[in-house]
């Protein structure tokens, strides 16, 4: 190798810090902006609602930690179906890789809290500061008494949204109406406080401040998405066979199908598209759009493009509205890029700027590269059935194990002080702590019963029925005894059934004797 590696040392002044350029993203309109305003609403309305609704007499969604018992729409998960909890986790990791190898990251652009809390940031951005053009004079511009009250005003919504959302989070953990009703006077505990105003400083942070840094250096998603990648994954991707060499013209320029131009072979087209990324245009420069380009031979020379005839260029005029919409500030003109969230936003603005200019929709849309290169898509793939099969697998095992699952549990623990004791009237006595849990949400009574092969094993007299409220966990001492002929180590089982005999269960246990 003798190409020299240029080193930047710290002791030298460097630094490994690398300032951001603020990006002011445009507001744009369009069919995936009303879709993506309609996701907003739909995943904020479930989180701050499901804790106000009631099902069965309990809060709808509720993690109730100090009991050890999660509700979910009528469900109830106690600690021992810890792996259902387990299985759902795989089952949503799982569908998430599904969905990357099959739409790529329409999560990241349409269901991501930090997309989602974002973009409502920036409506009250917008509705205190302006647009983008008067935000970014009023960030350059002094401070005066206008600026003071604008950034307050928004400051002052940030806040308070933010606050309803650190106490939505606890309402989650801590009975919401509970929670609210001990607002004033104020009788919050420690924890109730610190979480409140951590989850809202947290709210506050990332989808004020830091928004599309948050996905860019913090979410490890974009960084190993490009392993559940392929050509046939869907993209947002710049046609750039049809869009270049991109350039302003008239207006009463046609498209390159109409005035029979055509499409660009694909090796010119990706030159032009690495020449424009070398060499910039006056509007690109004015910008700065910032992104990794996913191009071969980044480091390579290239030269300037020509000045092209009108009757030479694409259908790209060259607005830059793509980039002005942007929420992580790049330029989807460059090729695919980690930073890209696939939220849609430039493909409204291109599709709305080719009908002003009377071209055909489609310059940036959502594509697979295979398409983009002029092959087939192929949906039913390998990776894609694999997926299929293993989440229906895992779907329908989980949801047969939730609805079968008992009603009731039951352990048997044996007295840890003494093997066994010898009664007055000489019989061999163990004890037994029998822990019964009454899963559903009424009242019932049971009965508890023993078997053994050993002859004489016996429950001492205990008060039956045994009644258990709804959802109560009960701790009953239980004595077993036998005659003194009982030798050794016996097997037992214990036979809890309910006095409808709707369910039942055994516990195996074991019975000592002197040796």
């Amino acid at each position: 190798m003798s190409k020299k590696i240029d080193l930047d040392l710290l002791d030298e002044g460097g630094s490994v810090y690398a300032s951001e350029r603020k990006v002011y993203p445009r507001d744009v309109a369009g069919t995936l902006n009303r879709l993506r305003v309609a996701a907003v609403f739909w995943l904020l309305g479930m989180y701050y609602v499901f804790p106000w609704l009631k099902w069965d007499g309990h809060q709808a969604v509720l993690f109730d930690l100090p009991a050890r018992k999660f509700h979910v729409f009528g469900l109830t998960f106690w600690p021992q179906d810890f792996t259902f909890l387990a299985m759902l986790l795989i089952i949503l990791a799982l569908v998430l890789f599904f969905v990357t190898a099959l739409l790529g990251r329409v999560w990241c652009g349409y269901a991501c809290p930090q997309t989602v809390w974002t973009e409502v940031f920036l409506w009250m951005e917008r509705w205190t500061e302006g647009d983008r053009a008067k935000r970014m004079k009023l960030d350059a511009g002094p401070w005066t008494r206008e600026k003071l009250l604008r950034k307050g005003s928004k400051h002052a919504l940030w806040l308070v949204f933010a606050l309803w959302t650190g106490f939505t989070f606890v309402g989650f953990f801590t009975p919401i109406v509970d929670l609210g009703a001990r607002l004033w006077p104020f009788d919050w505990n420690g924890w109730e406080i610190f979480w409140v105003l951590f989850y809202a400083l947290a709210t506050w942070g990332n989808a004020g401040f830091l928004r599309e840094q948050v996905c860019k250096y913090m979410c490890p998603y974009a960084r190993f998405q490009g392993a559940m990648f392929d050509r046939d994954t869907l993209i947002i991707a710049y046609d750039p066979m049809r869009g270049e060499p991109r350039g302003p013209r008239k207006r009463t320029l046609k498209d390159v199908f109409t005035r029979a131009r055509g499409l660009l072979d694909v090796a010119t087209a990706y030159d032009y598209v690495f020449r424009a990324t070398r060499h910039p245009s006056a509007a690109d420069n004015r910008l700065q759009a910032a992104g990794t380009i996913m191009l071969a031979n980044v480091d390579a020379e290239a030269r300037p493009l020509p000045k092209f005839a009108s009757e030479e260029l694409g259908d790209c005029i060259d607005c830059t509205i793509c980039v002005q919409v942007c929420p992580t500030g790049i330029d989807i003109r460059n090729g695919l890029q980690y930073e890209c969230i696939a939220c849609g936003a430039c493909i409204d603005a291109c599709n709305d700027v080719m009908d002003k200019m009377g071209y055909a929709r489609g310059l940036i849309r959502y594509t697979t590269q295979n398409a983009i290169d002029g092959g087939q898509t192929r949906v039913a793939r390998p990776r894609i059935v694999v997926y299929t099969v293993l989440l229906v697998a895992l779907v329908a095992a989980w949801a047969w194990g939730v609805t079968t699952r008992s009603s009731l549990i039951v352990d048997v623990l044996r007295d840890r002080n003494a093997l066994y004791r010898s009664a007055a009237d000489g019989s061999i006595e163990n004890g037994y702590t029998l822990k019964l849990v009454n899963k559903v949400g009424a009242a019932r009574a049971f009965r508890v019963e023993v078997a053994s092969k050993t002859p004489g094993i016996a429950l001492r007299e205990l008060d039956q029925p045994i009644r258990a409220e709804a959802e109560e966990v009960l701790s009953l001492p239980v004595v077993l005894t036998a005659p003194a002929s009982v030798k050794g180590r016996q097997d037992v089982v214990f036979i809890v059934r309910s006095e409808d005999g709707a369910v039942s269960e055994t516990v195996d246990s074991t019975f000592f004797g002197p040796l």
